[in-house]
């Protein structure tokens, strides 16, 4: 039986994965404004995000209230609003919807704190299959070093903190994001991933998304898809400068 049901319409799904660190939100991002550039209609979607659960989710965060269970429910259900209100229309319609983490991202942290695997994916069979998945691939130090150079503090949830793994935070984030690249790791090929070096230079990480992008739309034809018309589209995705994230 299919994991997902297949994109049968106009439009694209192109969804990034990956450990905290690796980098795939700055490569979702830079990718779609290249896209926009190439005058496609483009849409963001971001894990977490949806306005139905978000009161919910945040009250339920800042009180430590949820297990394993209702913490996978409760994105679930944030996926599933975001699904039918906002992914769905848009990819009907013929627009390239870019999402910073998919199923596959509740697939690695609920099996890691967990949850059966058969049950979460099942909680998710209603997606649509993504046109492309990129998995970037980073080594645990790497993506830790990079996560706490950036912040002062991890939150609760974040580091597993609910599973006691560990008193330490940081302890409790290695031992934790360490399960969660291993299940990453464990699907990458079943589903299909285009897997990235996330050690690799920003600009060549994007140069390698952009040429993978343009086959998968030549393959399978550019007549659904939408395009803006605002901007040029004859620049070649190699010419294109890509700028750097400022942080």
């Amino acid at each position: 039986m299919p994991l997902f049901a297949p994109n049968r319409f106009k439009g694209k799904l192109i969804v990034v994965e990956g450990i905290d660190g690796s980098g795939k939100s700055t490569q979702i991002a830079l990718l779609s404004q290249w896209l926009r550039s190439q005058g496609y209609a483009v849409a963001f979607s971001e894990w977490n995000s949806s306005p139905l659960v978000r009161e919910t989710t945040k009250r339920g965060k800042k009180k430590q209230m949820f297990t394993p269970s209702t913490f996978s429910l409760i994105h679930a259900t944030d996926f599933a609003d975001r699904t039918e209100r906002y992914i769905l229309p848009l990819v009907k319609a013929g627009a390239i919807v870019c999402a910073d983490r998919y199923a596959y991202t509740a697939f690695a942290r609920d099996v890691a704190r967990g949850v059966s695997r058969r049950w979460v994916r099942n909680l998710y069979s209603f997606a649509i299959r993504p046109n492309l998945s990129f998995y970037f691939r980073v080594p645990l130090d790497v993506a830790i070093g990079r996560i706490l150079g950036a912040r002062d503090a991890i939150k609760h949830y974040e580091a597993g903190m609910d599973l006691g793994l560990s008193r330490d935070v940081e302890e409790s984030f290695r031992i934790f994001q360490g399960r969660i690249l291993d299940e990453y790791e464990a699907m990458a090929k079943e589903m299909g991933f285009h897997i990235i070096d996330a050690t690799q230079s920003i600009e060549e990480q994007q140069k390698q998304m952009r040429k993978i992008v343009m086959q998968g739309l030549a393959a399978s034809g550019k007549s659904g898809v939408l395009h803006s018309g605002a901007l040029e589209r004859e620049r070649a995705y190699k010419e294109t400068p890509i700028s750097p994230p400022v942080f």
